[in-house]
Formats: structure tokens, sequence, C-alpha cells
């Protein structure tokens, strides 16, 4: 066999190895459709992040509290809450609280930075996210790991409702524990502050509607711990008491009783 025989034969084989390689390299960890290959915590893994270590939520995820030290110290944080009764819901509506995701809440992090809150919280907790073609602010894909459900969500814009931004303390419920005699700018620091928002499946949000511990948890049982020490810190942040049913449910929640 010739010299250029050989040589030729040998560079389609390069080629033809690069190709493979280039192929695997672009499709390693996906399924059709754009979402990460297996599911659960897995999905997510280096995303989430415990809430006694995110104090003011701008960090990703939210990560279960399993070790007995984590659980201590959020026993500590909720046993730090005050209680008082639900007052009346009379006077309530969103706008009390701002429009809707504004961008111009001051006092709380990533305002004024030229997107809104809502896609904001896409791209903090958002994993292989797309934006609107000339945006570096509208997104329009993304994989989201929901700590609520403990599933993986393929997001598109094209059905926005898939996702939406959970209140974990809900505006409604702020506004009977206080809220209505806050001035509107403190309001809008709370509907606006990344440390009480979260990306969650749509469906699971719609169900709590306005609900406390005591009444709504999240149906992933790993996440419940680390759930209601969010909800705590939001509490203590604005200064905001919790219902004693609230109060007693969240302490179990994380192994401890009052």
């Amino acid at each position: 066999m010739s010299h250029g025989l050989l040589r030729a034969r040998g560079k389609r084989a390069v080629l033809t190895v690069a190709v493979a390689a280039a192929f695997v390299a672009g499709c390693d960890g996906l399924e059709p459709g754009g979402s990460s290959a297996g599911s659960g915590p897995d999905v997510a893994a280096g995303q989430e992040v415990s809430p006694l270590t995110n104090p003011d939520g701008t960090k990703p995820g939210l990560a279960a509290l399993t070790s007995e030290a984590d659980k201590a110290n959020a026993g500590k944080l909720i046993q730090g809450l005050t209680t008082k009764g639900r007052g009346p819901k009379t006077g309530y509506e969103r706008d009390e609280f701002g429009y809707a995701w504004m961008d111009t809440a001051d006092g709380v992090p990533l305002a004024r930075n030229g997107c809104d809150t809502r896609n904001d919280l896409l791209k903090l907790h958002g994993r292989h996210v797309q934006f609107r073609s000339g945006s570096d602010c509208v997104v329009v894909s993304m994989d989201l790991y929901d700590p609520y459900t403990g599933k993986d969500i393929a997001w598109k814009k094209a059905k926005a409702t898939e996702v939406q931004i959970d209140h974990v303390v809900p505006l409604s419920y702020s506004w009977q524990m206080g809220a209505a005699r806050w001035p509107e700018s403190k309001r809008e620091q709370l509907a606006n502050d990344v440390l009480n928002l979260l990306p969650v499946d749509g469906r699971t949000n719609s169900a709590k509607r306005d609900s406390g511990p005591a009444s709504w948890l999240p149906p992933n049982k790993a996440i419940r711990c680390a759930y209601v020490v969010r909800f705590g810190q939001v509490a203590l942040k604005y200064g905001m008491p919790v219902t004693a049913a609230d109060k007693r449910m969240m302490v179990a929640q994380c192994g401890g009783e009052l």
C-alpha cells in the first residue's frame, strides 16, 4: 500500500474521531427538550445553598438541612420569632406592595439593575439560562430544580406559569401580621426582596395561597426545615411576628419542640 493512501486513511480516521468527540461533548448530560439528565438533587448538585449560610438570599437554591448541628441552629433561629394572632385582611391589595416585580424597590439586593425582579430570580436560580435575542435580562428558557417538589423543570417562557415566583412569607399573610401599618417603601422591599422569593413549580405555589407553615408546607418533606428557616429569616428581617400555630409547626419541622 502506498504511503499516500495510508496518510489519506489516517486523516479520515482522525476526522471521524474528532466529529464523534464533538458530538458527545455537545450532547453530554442533556435529554430531549434541553433539560439536564437525571432528576432530583443530583441534577442541581452544587446549586442549592443552605438558608443558614445564605442570610440575604442572594445565592441560588434552597438546600435541605440534615445535620443535627444545622437543625439545632435552625431551632434557635425559629425560637427567636415573636407570635401574634392574624389581623383582618381588610384593605389588602397586591398594589399596596408596589406594582409586580418592580426594579425600583430600594434597600434590597438586585434593585435598580435594569431587570425586573422576576427575571432576576430566574437568572439567580436557573441553570442553562437562555435570554431573549438582544437581551441579557429577559429569560426565555432555563432548567430549574424546584425545592418544593424535588423535581427538575425544563421551563420555557411560552408556558410561563409553569414556574412561579413564590413569596415565602405571602404578602397577604404579612398584611395581616402588621404590614398594613408599614410605610409603602417597606412593603415594596418585602415584595421584591430575594430573601423572600423562590422560583418554584406553578401549581404547587398556587396551592399555597397565603398560608403560613401551620396550614401549608412544601410537598418535598426533605426541604421543610430549610423552608421554615427561610420563612423565619424573612419574618425576623422585617420585624414581623408569626402565629403561635405557625411557630409550633416551624419548630417541629426541624426536630424541636416549644
